[in-house]
């Protein structure tokens, strides 16, 4: 994985701050918005790209795609939408993309933006933290002192996801008696103060475990605020009871409108039971269908054949989603196998250069990179699928090479690339040269 130097962190934040500039001379007077829901109100109201280069369709060699067509745009946008696609005309007065690959913003879909040594002095983990239950403790000694620096570095590390493209993220935010409500409080914090250039969901995560460190009230508190999802952390191994976490876990987010997110990483008989499990209570209610996901998901690298599709298929006629984090040790998940039967796969940085993680380069592409190379994808139109992990499915080109991105009316959430397509975008981890979100720069080089 790629190291974060001290180098390109200051590049990026130069960056990052000519992006606060732009938006600062160009947008409109700022308001509060919605955090994760409508445009930000600074949003450029108007606002056009010239020759940006978009991918038009396949090139095909006796039926094999060997090459993809671009060609170059005008783009214009409006109230933080796209709202035209049109010839390009290299005379306009528009901000020249001078031929940058246009795609969509990247999406980190499993990310701790609360906890981190990012943005602080080199630390990496510690050998002694073996188990989930090893690190429990350690954070019960150690969080209060994160805490004190815990928004700014999630500001950090904000702006090192934007540096790589990526315009939203859904955080887990530890909720335990440790910290209480701190940890979230201070990291709303800091989404504010990004909230017109980065978009978020937040997942309440019982990291102690819900009834092991007798997390049940701060949960319920943190659920009528302003968070997305409920999560829950092995349910067998950290509370002693899958049935119990899963139906304090499901009935919650019933409650209070929520989705769910469960961090899994037992494998065996309890890991596939609290898949099966949950599974069934979202069969038995409908309103959690799409929105219930599995992070990490481990026992399903270690079935056999017959059980994975089994559950994979059972996955997606019930709609729970799986998050994987790629690779993770010498674990390989079977993605290519969740994706035929139709299961809804997205992908996360988990954690950066923390307690947990020492590694962590902030970006989604190289995921979706890494992915390409585990499972053999090094075909052009491979290579071209493989971006939607980055993207949370949208591609500018559908599997039979009609373009289908981007439209008018879809949101104004694009990064600019040096490629040439997107195959290329995912072979090389190509360099981000520009990021929009929802029409507001963040940077352009």
């Amino acid at each position: 994985m790629e190291s974060i130097s001290r180098k390109t962190f200051i590049q990026s934040s130069g960056l990052l701050l000519a992006g606060e500039i732009l938006v600062k001379k160009n947008a409109a007077k700022a308001s509060d918005a919605p955090r994760s829901g409508q445009p930000a109100a600074n949003a450029a109201k108007k606002s056009t790209l010239k020759n940006v280069r978009l991918e038009t369709g396949f090139v095909y060699e006796d039926e094999e795609v060997i090459a993809t067509e671009t060609g170059l745009f005008r783009v214009e946008i409006e109230d933080g939408k796209i709202k035209a696609v049109l010839p390009n005309d290299p005379k306009a007065d528009a901000t020249d993309a001078k031929g940058q690959l246009m795609l969509p913003a990247f999406r980190d879909m499993h990310i701790h933006l609360d906890k981190t040594f990012y943005g602080g002095p080199w630390k990496a983990r510690l050998a002694r933290n073996r188990s989930v239950k090893d690190m429990i403790a350690f954070e019960q000694k150690n969080l209060p002192e994160l805490l004190k620096t815990s928004t700014y570095r999630a500001e950090k590390i904000i702006e090192l996801l934007q540096s790589k493209g990526t315009n939203f993220a859904r955080s887990h935010v530890n909720i335990e008696p440790t910290s209480k409500l701190d940890s979230l409080k201070n990291l709303q914090k800091a989404i504010e103060n990004k909230k017109n250039t980065f978009g978020t969901e937040l997942v309440a995560f019982p990291q102690h475990g819900v009834f092991y460190s007798h997390s049940e009230q701060l949960m319920k508190e943190a659920a009528a605020m302003d968070i997305d999802f409920i999560g829950g952390l092995d349910p067998n191994a950290i509370d002693g009871s899958v049935e119990k976490q899963i139906d304090f876990i499901v009935q919650l987010a019933l409650d209070h409108g929520k989705g769910i997110d469960i961090h899994l990483h037992e494998g065996g008989e309890p890991g596939l039971r609290t898949v099966e499990y949950l599974t069934r209570k979202v069969e038995e209610n409908p309103a959690l269908a799409g929105k219930t996901f599995l992070s990490h998901c481990f026992v399903l690298a270690r079935l056999d054949k017959p059980q994975l599709e089994k559950t994979a298929e059972r996955l997606a006629h019930a709609r729970v989603g799986v998050i994987s984090t790629i690779p993770f040790g010498s674990t390989i998940m079977p993605i290519p196998t969740l994706y035929r039967y139709g299961v809804n796969v997205m992908t996360g940085n988990d954690s950066i250069v923390d307690h947990w993680n020492t590694f962590g380069s902030g970006s989604v592409l190289q995921k979706a990179n890494m992915m390409a190379q585990l499972y053999g994808q090094s075909t052009e139109r491979e290579l071209s699928r493989c971006l939607k992990l980055a993207t949370c499915d949208t591609l500018p080109l559908d599997d039979n090479g009609k373009q289908q991105w981007p439209k008018a009316g879809d949101e104004a959430s694009v990064v600019l690339l040096e490629a040439s397509c997107s195959a290329e975008a995912v072979a090389r981890i190509s360099p981000v040269k520009g990021l929009i979100h929802r029409g507001n720069v963040v940077f352009h080089s």
